[in-house]
């Protein structure tokens, strides 16, 4: 148990590495760095001697404990893997060999990824806002538990066994979020396929097409809601982070026409080309850059099948996709975009298409939902396994 095992600081059991090593001007050289909150020592990416200013940078080695001055403190550090052996830090990078036989670079990897050793880091960091940064001779004084390496090595075996586990849950749950969206895009197709449909284009199934005012928007620090292509999702439209005008200028951007309930929000430009979503009867908004209303013909087509049919492969993979121009910012062309081509069935057989696709929507909402909770306890696992771990209970 944990009560019996000596507790050692840091600095007996770790030496500074100071060994550098010549860049030359047509070497290359791979930089590492380390991400915060425990999330590894990765490389940084690859430079040559002549685009670095130093003339010699730190040679880190395999099993080697590396932090940064600046964010050991939010969980920067790690333990060097093997695939990284040989590749350069900058000072902002200091690095320590470990007694191995006293101390194991897994067991030591694990620790690190504790809150109670990026704690103590925190505690060992001094300095004014933006310039607090490790102090070493403080992080060495620093103590940790230390169990027989027999110990050790069973504490490491025992955590990485459930650490693959945990990684395999995280891994069926991403596939089972995967497959529920591919499922949803199949139902989009399938439901869209009806042989008495006839085909119109956009233009006819709409009362209005109204394009946003093209101007920069005056935006207030209060008032009414300016929609942009960041507030429309794939089937929703937010207003709670969107940007504000006052009055005037609401009046002023809806001089083309006001958004109503069930008019459609289509995003006609940028990296979001071709979301849209229905209008609620309690959002009041008008339209910033980038985006446009459709507003539905009720007498041909049902709004919620409008939208469905939008969100279609029908229409986004043959028509969006292939006519949106522009590779630095795609946009759709608005005279394009009115002879789109949309099915068409009756009334009634829409009625019954967007009947069973809210079903089905419904039900995949409620799995990204347990995803979500799932996704969650899955992330508080391994920071339970290994507290009871360092705790000796595990």
């Amino acid at each position: 148990m944990k009560g019996a095992w000596p507790r050692v600081q840091l600095g007996q059991l770790l030496r500074r590495s100071d060994e550098t090593i010549p860049l030359l001007p047509d070497g290359t050289y791979r930089e590492i760095t380390v991400r915060l909150w425990g999330k590894g020592v990765v490389p940084r990416g690859t430079v040559t001697g002549i685009g670095v200013a130093a003339q010699r940078r730190r040679l880190v080695r395999k099993g080697m404990l590396i932090l940064s001055r600046i964010d050991a403190r939010n969980g920067a550090l790690g333990i060097v893997p093997p695939e990284l052996d040989g590749a350069i830090a900058t000072n902002d990078f200091p690095v320590f060999r470990l007694q191995e036989d006293r101390l194991l670079p897994g067991y030591l990897g694990w620790l690190c990824q504790t809150a109670a050793f990026v704690e103590e880091c925190r505690r060992a960091s001094e300095g004014t806002t933006n310039r607090v940064r490790l102090q070493e001779d403080k992080f060495l004084c620093g103590e940790i538990s230390l169990p027989p390496l027999p110990e050790q090595q069973r504490i490491v075996e025992r955590i990485e066994e459930l650490a693959a586990r945990t990684h395999a849950a995280h891994a069926l749950r991403r596939q089972a979020a995967g497959e529920a969206e591919a499922l949803h895009v199949a139902w989009l197709r399938f439901a869209m396929v009806d042989s008495s449909a006839h085909e119109i284009d956009l233009q006819q199934a709409c009362d209005a097409i109204i394009d946003n005012l093209h101007s920069n928007p005056r935006y207030a620090n209060s008032g009414v809601p300016c929609v942009r292509s960041s507030d429309v999702g794939w089937g929703t439209l937010s207003l709670v982070g969107s940007l504000r005008t006052d009055e005037a200028e609401y009046r002023r951007r809806t001089v083309r026409g006001t958004p109503q309930a069930d008019d459609i929000v289509l995003v006609r430009e940028g990296g979001g080309t071709g979301k849209c979503a229905l209008v609620l009867p309690s959002q009041r908004f008008s339209l910033g850059q980038r985006v446009m209303i459709l507003r539905p013909n009720r007498t041909r087509i049902l709004p919620k099948f409008f939208l469905y049919q939008l969100l279609s492969p029908l229409v986004q993979e043959h028509q969006i996709m292939p006519f949106s121009k522009g590779s630095a910012s795609p946009h759709l062309n608005i005279g394009l975009l009115r002879r789109f081509r949309l099915r068409l069935p009756s009334l009634p057989e829409q009625r019954r298409i967007v009947t069973r696709l809210d079903a089905a929507l419904t039900e995949m909402n409620a799995l990204k939902r347990q995803h979500t909770e799932t996704a969650a306890d899955l992330d508080a696992l391994l920071p339970a396994i290994l507290d009871r771990a360092f705790r000796g209970e595990l």
